[in-house]
């Protein structure tokens, strides 16, 4: 049992880190030119699209797309639950499904900046349609540190520091779920 809820959660997570994907590109100016945005956009667009039509935007936030994330995320919540023999709650799949998404995102930005710092070691100075991306979503996140932590003999630990505090962001939200169930 426990293995078809590891590949349940598995195949829901990649498919909400997709549609996660889709709603933060905008709000980091991402180049939709992009062939990985275009991917993106494609993959998820026959969902979306009609969706968009009943359940328009409000202002920038796109409630189509983080709906359809919330949706999948309740329906593995709920199927979890079903699967471990108890009874999924209201409450418990609202506020499970919302600290869900909160938690996928901050990880996502954590890959993110990882990813970045690979590709850097890897391929420095090139152009990658993955690095442009990366670039445009993780430099919202460490311009702050890199003010307040200067490069030490060239290296940039602004990434280092970006890390702990997502990642601490992530544990306080995971706290805060537990107590609040």
């Amino acid at each position: 049992m426990r293995a078809l809820i590891y590949i349940i959660n598995a195949l829901s997570m990649l498919i909400t880190l997709v549609f996660l994907l889709r709603f933060w590109l905008p709000w980091f100016r991402v180049d939709f030119r992009n062939p990985l945005a275009q991917g993106i956009l494609q993959a998820t667009s026959p969902i979306i699209n009609p969706l968009r039509r009943v359940v328009p935007a409000i202002g920038r936030v796109d409630t189509a797309t983080i709906l359809v994330a919330f949706l999948v995320q309740a329906l593995t919540l709920i199927l979890v639950i079903l699967l471990s023999g108890n009874q999924p709650g209201a409450k418990v799949v609202v506020l499970g499904t919302t600290f869900q998404l909160a938690i996928l995102s901050l990880r996502l930005f954590m890959f993110a900046i990882i990813i970045r710092i690979v590709l850097s070691w890897v391929a420095p100075q090139t152009y990658n349609p993955v690095t442009a991306i990366l670039t445009s979503m993780t430099e919202p996140l460490l311009a702050p540190c890199r003010r307040y932590i200067p490069p030490l003999g060239g290296f940039d630990l602004s990434p280092v520091f970006t890390i702990i505090l997502l990642g601490a962001f992530s544990i306080l939200l995971q706290d805060s779920l537990e107590w609040l169930l």
